[in-house]
């Protein structure tokens, strides 16, 4: 195990003898950088041979604190564990190890029984509005929360992708304490809180690193947001590092999923990373690291991460269940039941072949090898719902409930991880749009006009339309964002039954046996069905029949069954029974799934 000479070597860390010692990555500080703390005169500082200031301090936990620069400009601490007043604020020494944990020993759950729900906790009423909400998901089957990122970012409306305090809880969703209170009755309900985490970009409002560690960014690589992250600075590595297990220790999150690693320059910190992790936190703890890459590098996920968000799985579902085929979609639209059938079977579409969005350039490495659970399937989540124009959700593009049901059936059923966004499960409407809260009039309208140049390719939201595309710092543009404002409760409850059962049986048949399991192949069986079939761990066979066409589908010789052929039948989806399988042929719109004793 890797043993830290010190805690942390970024930020503001208590001593034992109550003093404070301060520790910045400053190595192009202009000359008069000094650190301002609450009841001391102003304390100059010098940076070291390896670019850092220290200064030990005699003052508690809750002593507010900056630096300054020459030009009198104060900055917070870029890794304050607390701001006082938004990113701009003060910076607030914390105490680690002070909230008192009523579940100590909680181990988490294997990642092979994880059902995630991911969640922007802005939404659901903060940290104590998400707690109250905890209940009723573990009883309806989830095993797994999902935040959506916290790191302080400016204002208090935002999807958590603007952060620029990567270490500070954002206090527009209550207390620290509150946050670990929510993480600890999690545990107590049997359930995993996970943390997407950023750390391929700063937010544009509130990052003054380039005021005074400017080799933190790189000048030869650009990535959508800015300058790339400058991975070949040792300090730089260790700032993300330290902050992945400061959220997996102090607050005691179950994992993290890492967004958008493709724009990180240097793919092999992320092997370093996760090496890091595991080494500070070893078993039983059960610790998950999940990516989001779009890149599709199989080689990462045996090098100690769990899995991946599988969007090509979820492109090719999209596509069958909208008929869309518009910029990325069109890679997905030419036979996709042959694309489904490949997702399905060994995880990607893309596993190094030539992508015709990206003008042929090749996309992805070989994924067979990989078992189902290093991929997480889902229908809709913040980014595929969220940036598109008018933030629709699927139960809105879908023309028939039914194909939503049994894509619903295939998703959660499936051996691969699956993944709900909020408000799915009860079949909501309401749309997901991208909001912000930016004081600065000049970078709202920048935001604005870069949403309206996003769309301005659609006709329905060009020229004289572009106001179609809402304004994210508009405050109605949050508010139409909550997923829990339902029209038809009815509705929400039968879609609240239809996952209900799915995840039950889930967690109760498929979970137990899925370590281990393995492909035993499928195919297309049509223009828009499949048939797949895995091993199990117990020796069991699981298989999908799933029609997400709009006509009845006959299936091939080998494969034409009745009912009477499931003599070791275990169970049957919901949507239908064997009714949508049977005559040789299988009904629109359904998904069968059948698990088979090995015997």
């Amino acid at each position: 195990m890797t043993v830290l000479p010190e805690p942390y070597t970024h930020g503001a860390l208590p001593l034992p003898d109550g003093r404070t010692r301060f520790r910045l990555w400053a190595p192009s500080a202009p000359p008069g950088l000094a650190l301002l703390v609450d009841g001391h005169a102003p304390i100059p500082l010098q940076p070291d041979a390896q670019g850092f200031v220290q200064a030990d301090v005699p003052c508690p936990p809750g002593t507010r604190y900056r630096y300054q620069l020459d030009n009198g400009l104060t900055v917070p601490d870029p890794a304050s564990r607390l701001q006082e007043d938004d990113v701009h604020g003060a910076s607030i020494v914390t105490a680690a190890n002070t909230y008192q944990w009523r579940n100590p020993s909680w181990a988490g759950r294997p990642w092979e029984e994880a059902v995630i729900y991911e969640v922007h906790p802005g939404l659901a009423g903060g940290y104590t509005g998400l707690e109250a909400r905890l209940p009723a998901l573990a009883e309806l089957g989830i095993t797994l929360i999902e935040l959506m990122p916290i790191a302080d970012f400016p204002g208090p409306r935002n999807w958590g992708y603007d952060g620029v305090l990567p270490y500070a809880p954002d206090a527009t969703y209550g207390t620290p304490d509150a946050l670990k209170q929510l993480i600890d009755t999690a545990h107590g309900l049997g359930m995993g809180v996970m943390l997407d985490v950023v750390y391929n970009h700063f937010g544009p409002d509130g990052n003054y690193l380039s005021r005074y560690a400017g080799p933190f960014f790189r000048d030869d690589i650009q990535t959508p947001w800015g300058a790339a992250i400058d991975f070949r600075q040792a300090p730089v590595r260790r700032f993300f590092e330290e902050n992945a297990l400061y959220w997996l220790t102090e607050f005691r999150f179950d994992g993290l999923r890492l967004d958008a690693v493709h724009a990180i320059s240097d793919p092999q910190w992320l092997v370093e990373l996760a090496q890091f992790v595991r080494g500070q936190i070893p078993e039983p703890r059960h610790i998950h690291l999940v990516l989001e890459n779009d890149d599709n590098r199989a080689s990462l996920l045996t090098q100690g991460y769990d899995a991946q968000w599988n969007d090509d799985a979820h492109h090719v579902l999209h596509h069958l269940l909208t008929s869309e085929a518009h910029g990325y979609y069109a890679d997905y639209a030419t036979e996709p039941a042959k694309a489904l059938a490949r997702c399905l079977q060994s995880g990607w579409l893309y596993q190094g072949q030539p992508s015709p969005y990206r003008q042929g350039a090749p996309r992805g490495e070989p994924s067979s090898d990989l078992p189902p659970s290093a991929f997480v399937l889902f229908l809709q989540n913040h980014d595929q719902t969220g940036n598109r124009a008018q933030g629709d959700r699927l139960i809105s593009l879908t023309a028939s409930a039914d194909r939503l049901r049994a894509a619903v059936t295939l998703q959660l059923l499936a051996p691969q991880i699956p993944l709900i966004f909020m408000g799915e499960e009860e079949g909501s409407r309401a749309p997901f749009l991208y909001f912000t809260s930016h004081d600065d009039p000049a970078l709202a309208q920048a935001v604005r006009q870069g949403r309206q140049r996003e769309f301005a390719s659609f006709p329905a939201f060009s020229g004289v339309n572009a106001s179609k595309v809402a304004d994210p710092n508009d405050v109605n543009t949050w508010r139409q964002s909550d997923p829990w404002v339902m029209p038809d409760p009815s509705d929400a409850k039968a879609w609240r039954t239809h996952y209900s059962a799915l995840l039950n049986l889930r967690n109760r048949v498929i979970a137990p046996r899925l370590a281990g399991a393995h492909s035993l192949g499928a195919h297309a069986v049509g223009i828009a069905s499949v048939h797949a079939r895995w091993r199990l761990n117990d020796g069991t066979v699981l298989t999908l029949y799933a029609n997400l066409g709009d006509a009845r589908q006959s299936l091939p010789d080998d494969l034409v069954t009745t009912q009477d052929a499931f003599g070791n039948l275990l169970f049957e989806s919901l949507a239908g029974s064997l009714d949508a399988l049977c005559a040789g042929s299988l009904c629109a719109n359904s998904a069968v799934w059948l698990l088979e004793d090995s015997a």
